[in-house]
């Protein structure tokens, strides 16, 4: 408390004038301490300084910035990556009944059991109609009017909806549908109660198939018939989730999908003579099949050598039969999926063998192709590329999880749906595998790990470009596999300015680059530089199990991978994923330790993205010694000092090339060249 003033003037004047002498001596010590304080200050601002490699980018604020993640872990979504205790997503069964003829075009009727898990009542629904981007004026024709992703617009093209109607306690009634390009936003009399609520749809439509659906449905004339691909053929519920509410972007092209899961049961009615592939289990092959197919399809089942099904004798026997005017229903189920799709043709050649996976079950692989695909280098072997890719993949993840996976040649290059998929009829050899066994990867990511590829498609074809790698290494003694070091790619992304990893579908320039190989080669630095193969692999074992069917976001996953390793990896995610930082590691020399006998060796980190690495030193008595350096060191600043008592004659970053540096000649350093460093 403050004294008086009248206190101040009742003290005698000696008494006075040697307070002031104290509170001059209190101030004098308190300049000291403030310039001692000063000093201690610009000395670690002149040490940080030093730290600081000449010309860097690298800023350790920024890099190891603590605050990474968007939002804290809550009960729906865990901060240790997990789905929570009051997780909840929607679901939605489909019983489908279509037909389909020559001239490609598909009726159906679709009842949908939609399930509203959500805390919230719903007064409407949202529903995507892929077909419309075949439509004329449909947003997907202005977007990609060339390349792999365009929309052949057809005079008729797109969906016809006849019919929406709500089923309710054996009444429909018809509901008011409002169509938006490719989605149908339909307006519900009364709201779905939420915690389980449900309601029934049903949808009566018909389209024609288009002959090239942005590569992924199609039609392809052979010389004993069409091949016919079916896919995103019917009406299919957006999602609805705790991130955004309803996932409601347009279908253009390059974006693909974001489904709910549930159970699907399709019938297709078409001519006689047609082989019918499709998502999940054929229930009726006594029906459609002959005799010695369905014998056939019995010994595959127990057969790890390929077993034909249906022979190029056969069709030829089958096309003399006077099946006019005849037809079939083809009838299949598909359990806990999120889509179905289907291909249909006189001129399959089929063959299946069986796939053996690591819980002691067993599942179906199949081929179909036209008479133009067979051989011996080409899609004679589909079976066998199918039964190596899933065998492979259920080993490393967890287990394939439908009873058949069908591999259809067609005028599709790659497209995968759950439990088949789409190949380009005229790939072969190692061109066929790879496209195989990336295909049937998606039966992972994203048919068993649902993520939103629209707007984050690294997290199906990034995951899968990675896993298609050991893939290869493990099929057929490496067959097909080719090595690649990060050391010879680096220097690549010095122009990589454009856009970032995390840029939605159809807004990526660069899809090749960065949906697939970037995204998949920070996941090869994570599992080789960062944090070694036995801890990522169970790392990723473990995002794996805890979202296998579920909706993961980008952070889930990041909080899975440091969760289950026991590494901070923010300072990676934001670097890699997030922007466009660059790795660019120096040995910027050796020189005199001046404050002990020996060297300091002086590396730098020159780019924004700093990385653990490995040091090779190399001593004049030519005695060499490697050491793992782990990311911390740069915690500090740009420059990192390893004092050593030997005298180096030749010193190298990463001399294993596992580092996608853009630099790599500033990597090694030698005495003979660089003499000693003078600072």
């Amino acid at each position: 408390m403050a004294q008086p003033v009248l206190h101040w003037l009742l003290i005698p004047e000696v008494t006075q004038r040697k307070m002031m002498l104290k509170n001059k001596m209190i101030s004098y010590r308190m300049k000291v301490a403030c310039f001692l304080c000063a000093l201690v200050f610009w000395a670690g601002y002149i040490q940080r300084a030093e730290a600081q490699a000449i010309g860097s980018k690298f800023n350790p604020y920024e890099a190891f910035a603590p605050a990474f993640y968007r939002a804290d872990g809550d009960k729906v979504r865990t901060a240790d990556g997990r789905p929570g205790p009051v997780y909840w997503q929607n679901g939605a069964d489909y019983e489908i009944k279509a037909s389909f003829d020559t001239s490609g075009l598909i009726k159906g009727k679709v009842i949908i059991t939609y399930t509203n898990n959500s805390p919230n009542t719903l007064d409407c629904l949202w529903l995507q109609l892929d077909q419309n981007i075949a439509a004329k004026g449909s947003r997907g024709s202005f977007t990609y009017n060339a390349g792999r992703f365009q929309s052949a617009v057809e005079k008729e093209g797109g969906y016809h909806i006849e019919a929406v109607s709500l089923k309710s306690y054996g009444k429909t009634e018809p509901l008011d549908a409002v169509v938006i390009d490719t989605r149908m936003q339909v307006w519900l009399p009364q709201p779905i109660k939420g915690h389980g609520g449900k309601v029934q749809l049903e949808i009566v439509y018909s389209f024609h198939l288009p002959l090239t659906g942005s590569d992924r449905n199609g039609q392809l004339k052979t010389k004993t018939g069409v091949i016919f691909e079916v896919a995103q053929w019917y009406p299919r519920m957006c999602v609805y989730d705790n991130v955004q509410g309803w996932n409601t972007l347009p279908y253009l092209g390059q974006g693909e999908f974001y489904l709910e899961y549930g159970d699907i049961g399709y019938s297709v009615t078409l001519p006689a003579g047609f082989i019918v592939a499709g998502s999940g289990e054929l229930v009726n092959a006594s029906e459609v099949l002959t005799q010695p197919q369905v014998e056939r399809l019995r010994k595959a089942r127990g057969s790890d050598r390929t077993v034909m099904i249906r022979s190029k004798e056969d069709i030829v026997a089958e096309n003399r039969k006077d099946d006019q005017g005849k037809q079939k229903t083809w009838k299949f189920h598909c359990g806990q999926t999120r889509d179905v799709a289907w291909a249909a043709s006189k001129a399959f050649i089929w063959d299946a063998a069986r796939i053996n996976l690591p819980n002691g079950k067993r599942a179906l692989a199949m081929s179909v192709y036209p008479e133009e695909s067979a051989g011996g280098s080409r899609w004679s072997r589909s079976t066998q590329f199918v039964k190596g890719a899933i065998e492979f993949y259920s080993k490393y993840l967890v287990p394939y999880t439908y009873p058949t996976a069908t591999n259809v040649a067609g005028v599709v290059y790659g497209m995968e749906y759950p439990g088949i998929v789409f190949c380009g009829f005229n790939s072969d050899g190692g061109g066929l595998w790879n496209v195989t066994s990336h295909e049937f990867g998606h039966n992972w990511f994203p048919m068993i790990v649902g993520s939103n590829e629209r707007k984050y498609p690294w997290m199906d074809e990034g995951f899968n470009t990675f896993v298609n790698k050991l893939a290869d290494s493990a099929f057929h003694k490496g067959e097909f596999f080719r090595a690649e070091h990060l050391a010879e790619i680096g220097p690549r992304y010095k122009n990589d300015t454009v856009e970032s990893i995390m840029t939605i579908a159809d807004v990526q320039r660069s899809l090749g680059a960065h949906a697939y190989s970037k995204p998949a080669r920070g996941l090869q630095l994570l599992r080789e530089s960062v944090l070694g193969r036995e801890r990522f692999d169970r790392a990723l074992r473990y995002y794996v199990r805890q979202w296998a069917f579920r909706h993961p976001q980008p952070d889930d996953f990041f909080r899975c991978m440091e969760n289950a390793s026991g590494e901070t990896l923010d300072w990676f995610w934001q670097g890699w994923f997030e922007h466009n930082w660059l790795i660019d590691l120096a040995v910027s020399g050796v020189k005199a330790d001046p404050d002990s006998t020996g060297y300091l060796v002086v590396v730098s980190c020159l780019q924004q993205l700093p990385m653990p690495f490995t040091l090779e030193l190399t001593y004049d008595d030519k005695h060499t010694e490697r050491m793992k350096v782990p990311v911390e060191v740069w915690q500090q600043g740009s420059n990192w000092n390893f004092h050593t008592a030997k005298k180096p004659v030749k010193v190298v970053i990463d001399p294993d090339g596992l580092l996608p540096d853009i630099d790599p000649q500033n990597n090694t350093w030698t005495e003979k060249v660089a003499g000693d460093l003078k600072f």
